[in-house]
């Protein structure tokens, strides 16, 4: 990990339904993965990845049919 405790992770809309994108403000919980990656969940713990080479990778398969595995992330302080 590179230092960084919290990150917005941006959720596209459902595919062909035009919506606005979601965005999640995932924090650090201090547990890893088998493979050693840091674990970032949201504030109620449903949504969690891990981060992986500037983008959010979901530990849980998205629900829905061509939903992202790969999402867009910016830093926050």
């Amino acid at each position: 990990m590179d230092g960084t405790w919290r990150y917005a992770v941006t959720l596209p809309g459902p595919p062909g339904g035009h919506g606005p994108p979601q965005v999640l403000i995932v924090h650090a919980t201090g547990e890893l993965t088998a493979a050693g990656a840091a674990v970032f969940a949201d504030g109620a713990g449903t949504f969690r990845v891990v981060i992986e080479g500037g983008a959010a990778r979901p530990l849980a398969a998205p629900p829905g049919p061509g939903r992202h595995m790969c999402l867009h992330i910016v830093p926050l302080p």
